[in-house]
């Protein structure tokens, strides 16, 4: 049921008020909604006062046993007045409850309107009283977010700083990882280096090589000065100043215009010789005092060495000092390894109507010098004793047991005796002298006036025989035992006869034997190379035959043992053969001049 009232005045719009207050209480609308409905209508119904004019409250309440409804409020001007043309005015609240009795109207006498703006204050106090609660709710919750704020400040300082040593971590491990990249670079780069200059023994080619390893990675220029093969117009050569100190304190420098702080490395005025440049001046080192100074300039476009590169340059230095030494040194042994060697060469001796030549080649590893040897010398009744023999073993020892067979060889020869008896006494001798060396050897000998040739070989491979018409046979009589083991034995002779044009070939095992194939496809290949031969071509150049049998039978580029070959040739013709001493020595210098060196 809708409620009205017409408001001419001031009580009009009290009575109006309190009334429409009260039907909102009585529909149980709540305290906060009914005050705030209770404020927006009287402000409402001020400005009606104040314009002037009759208006005309409406109160629409909620149907009755409606729960949740609407009270409805409007205020119109009365259509009779002055407002009349003023827009409405309409609001409306929530009802929870119905009302079962609705309200009466408000009295118009003063003790009415005064209870009910009192009983107005009490909503008022009621709100004052809930907004002073939630005052102090927002005030808790304003200290609380003030307390989270900080909290959440502290927080993303934390954060921050968390980050921040984050990213110095990130920062120190990539550092650190780059600093491990390089070292490991360097470390390679050195690994590397040393490999390339120990592989050579020959100094020369290791000063070549520094060259190649720093230029232009490290160095834009590289200077090696060795003190000991330096030409004449070298040694008067200017040094830098720095590179002379080096050389005498052993300790590395630097020479610029500016401070290097390199580590281990003492700073010094820049070169008047080329004082624009940088110069890095290291001492070469070595167990017998210092071998030189390598001396290096900054690596394109001028950039200065980093600390940890020039520690690892003042190592490579040091490596680089020790392949030179033991390159030198292995140099010298080999020189004098050479001169022993061409000291126990044997001239070979003239004998009508046999020719002699005779080769012998170093391993290609290791010191030049064995114990392979061959020898040509006469018995008292005129024959010709030629021996091709092999110590067990390489090297110095071996050469020296060589040599002392080959003497005592000689010595028991005079008594005259064959071959096999010959070998028999060194048997024993060997054995008595050097119980733990051991030897092999072929003995063949000639006499004018007998167209034979007597032989025994004692463990050696055995001879090969080339018939004038170019059959080939290969000598396999029993031989005897290696001399020298612990085992008594006579070593027989054996006698085959010579044709002349005939060739007999001694050798050595380095000849023939390879250790994927054995001996005997060597001792084959050997008898097809003299087989191919013309009697002619033996006749007339016997030492281009020896160099023409080495060629197909030394193919491999390195060998492991020693190389000795002697051909005998009997003459095809008759008397003296002219030029044989000339010959002989030819034969006995060629293995001087044939001899590989390994660089």
């Amino acid at each position: 049921m809708t409620r009205d009232w017409r408001i001419d005045g001031v009580v009009d719009a009290a009575r109006a008020r309190v009334a429409t207050t009260r039907l909102a209480a009585a529909y149980g609308v709540p305290v906060r909604e009914r005050t705030r409905l209770a404020a927006d209508l009287g402000a409402r119904l001020r400005t009606c006062l104040t314009k002037g004019g009759t208006w005309r409250l409406f109160v629409q309440p909620p149907a009755p046993g409606v729960r949740e409804g609407f009270l409805h409020v409007t205020l119109v001007p009365d259509r009779e007045t002055s407002a009349a043309g003023e827009p409405p005015w309409h609001t409306g609240v929530a009802c929870p409850e119905p009302a079962d009795v609705p309200p009466g109207d408000v009295p118009q006498d003063a003790a009415a309107l005064a209870q009910a703006l009192l009983d107005a204050d009490e909503d008022t106090a009621v709100v004052l009283g809930k907004l002073a609660e939630q005052e102090e709710l927002v005030a808790f919750h304003r200290e609380e977010l003030h307390q989270t704020n900080q909290g959440v400040l502290v927080l993303h300082a934390e954060l921050d700083a968390a980050g921040l040593a984050q990213r110095e971590a990130f920062a120190a491990e990539r550092a650190a990882h780059t600093e491990a990249e390089e070292a490991r670079r360097r470390l390679r780069f050195l690994a590397d280096a040393s490999a390339a200059l120990t592989a050579s023994l020959n100094h020369e080619e290791i000063v070549g090589r520094l060259p190649e390893l720093l230029v232009p990675r490290y160095a834009g220029s590289v200077d090696v000065w060795l003190f000991d093969q330096e030409e004449d117009a070298r040694r008067t050569a200017a040094r830098p100043a720095a590179a002379v100190l080096a050389a005498r304190t052993g300790r590395p420098q630097y020479a610029a215009d500016h401070a290097g702080r390199l580590p281990g490395v003492e700073d010094r005025p820049p070169s008047v010789l080329d004082p624009g440049r940088p110069l890095l001046c290291l001492p070469l080192p070595a167990r017998g005092g210092p071998l030189g100074v390598l001396t290096l300039s900054p690596p394109p476009p001028g950039t200065r060495w980093d600390p940890d590169d020039a520690v690892m340059l003042i190592e490579l230095a040091r490596r680089a000092s020790n392949a030179l030494d033991n390159a030198r040194r292995y140099e010298h042994n080999r020189d004098i390894a050479e001169t022993l060697q061409r000291a126990l060469l044997t001239e070979l001796p003239t004998t009508p109507g046999l020719r002699l030549a005779a080769r012998y080649l170093p391993a290609t590893r290791g010191l030049n010098i064995g114990g392979d040897w061959y020898d040509a010398f006469r018995q008292p009744d005129g024959s010709l004793i030629t021996v091709i023999g092999d110590v067990t073993g390489h090297g110095l020892r071996a050469a020296v047991m060589m040599s002392q067979l080959r003497t005592a060889l000689r010595a028991y020869a005079v008594d005259g005796g064959s071959p096999g008896r010959l070998l028999t006494r060194l048997h024993v001798f060997l054995h008595h002298l050097q119980p733990d060396l051991y030897a092999t050897a072929v003995i063949a000998r000639f006499h004018p006036d007998d167209p034979t040739v007597t032989w025994a070989a004692a463990g050696h491979p055995p001879p090969v025989l080339r018939e004038p018409d170019g059959r080939v046979r290969v000598l396999d009589d029993k031989p005897g035992a290696m001399l020298g083991i612990p085992l008594d034995q006579e070593i027989a002779d054996h006698t085959v006869r010579l044709s002349p044009g005939s060739t007999l070939a001694l050798y050595t095992d380095g000849l023939v034997e390879r250790r994927a194939q054995g001996i005997d496809p060597g001792i084959e290949r050997l008898a097809g190379t003299l087989g191919r031969f013309g009697t002619d071509e033996l006749d007339t150049d016997l030492e281009g035959a020896a160099d023409r049998v080495l060629g197909p039978m030394l193919s491999d580029s390195e060998r492991d043992d020693d190389v000795c070959l002697l051909l005998c040739h009997i003459d095809g013709g008759s008397g003296p053969v002219p030029g044989q001493r000339a010959g002989a020595r030819r034969a006995a210098a060629r293995p001087d001049r044939a001899r590989p060196r390994r660089h």
